[in-house]
């Protein structure tokens, strides 16, 4: 296993992680199809995790009402020095009028909540699960710097901003001295490469780290649905849709081109997605989910082998669509700054 330094802070995570949204499969709908993994098939999801040699593992308060953080705790129990434990905080959690977004009331009672559901006396990354147009920056971070020095969080991130509110949060915590997000948690596959535009050259540039979340597209690049057309296998994909827009002729090339790949090296299309995002600049860890320990078996796969030049290349070609303005214009009068393109 790789270690990577998460953005500009001490400390190093897995190259590969472990996301738990698939733990429980409770509390609504969504989480109902995406999962359904029980406790005794999550605990042996997250051993066999550690095994590989991963030590971050991903969760939310949101996910499955809980469920989901009280089972990985649950997992982790024996180990728990192992592994560095990452949560999120925003969405709703009860009726209650306050009980969502990043007001200071909602952070610092949700962090109580998360590690009493995880059963540990602190949590090593707290992310902001999202944008709360309601509530200023200067509330948000204080309260999580608040958490930071009480010992209770130990590192602090956020996920699915834009590259501006990010910026903007960044310069709130340099001129108000409040804990700075140390990584960026952001949707990157194949078949979604929008990051690359502003997200992971911020990411590079303020030095955080980037953490990928549905790398495979909601079992997409998997390679058991249909390229078109409705998905009737079960999984995430089948159960809730698409994390994001797909284009459907770009997305035949792209699992076309990775299963070829995938042939060559004896292993599966899955593990072509991966090592994509691995071969990446900037990436420090690619967070996998996994509904049974059969995925997990094979998504950990990855590790023992890597692409070639020529076969990224391959899928560079395979996945790229026309940029969007302003970079096409940039392009034309900057080109070196758009190699990844």
């Amino acid at each position: 296993m790789q270690y990577n330094f998460l953005g500009r802070t001490g400390l190093r995570v897995s190259a590969l992680s472990l996301g738990t949204m698939t733990f429980g499969g409770s509390g609504s709908a969504f989480f109902e199809g995406v999962g359904g993994t029980d406790q005794k098939e999550a605990t042996a999801i997250v051993h066999v995790a550690l095994d590989h040699g991963v030590n971050l593992f991903d969760t939310a308060d949101v996910y499955s009402r809980g469920v989901s953080e009280q089972m990985l705790g649950q997992a982790l129990r024996g180990r728990r020095d192992q592994a560095l434990i990452a949560t999120k905080v925003h969405g709703r959690m009860s009726d209650e009028a306050n009980d969502l977004g990043q007001s200071r009331h909602h952070i610092l009672q949700s962090c109580e909540a998360s590690l009493r559901r995880l059963g540990v006396d602190h949590i090593d990354l707290y992310q902001l699960h999202g944008y709360d147009a309601y509530t200023d920056w200067e509330e948000s971070l204080d309260a999580l710097t608040e958490l930071v020095r009480q010992g209770k969080i130990r590192y602090i991130g956020c996920s699915n901003l834009s590259a501006w509110h990010l910026m903007k949060a960044l310069s709130v915590s340099e001129r108000r001295g409040f804990s700075r997000f140390a990584v960026l948690q952001a949707n990157y596959s194949l078949v979604a490469r929008e990051a690359e535009h502003e997200l992971l050259p911020l990411c590079e540039d303020q030095n955080l780290g980037f953490l990928v979340w549905s790398p495979l597209a909601g079992g997409y690049l998997s390679g058991k649905y249909p390229a078109q057309g409705e998905a009737t296998t079960p999984g995430r994909r089948a159960a809730v849709g698409d994390p994001g827009t797909i284009d459907p002729d770009v997305a035949a090339a792209v699992l076309a081109a990775a299963e070829e790949i995938a042939k060559a090296h004896s292993a599966t299309p899955a593990q072509v997605a991966l090592n994509y995002l691995l071969a990446k600049p900037g990436v420090t860890s690619v967070l996998v989910g996994a509904r049974s320990l059969h995925q997990a078996e094979d998504n950990f796969g990855a590790l023992t082998w890597s692409l070639t030049r020529e076969e990224v290349a391959a899928l560079d070609a395979a996945s790229a669509r026309p940029l969007p303005y302003p970079y096409w214009h940039q392009r034309q009068h900057n080109g070196r700054r758009y190699a990844r393109a």
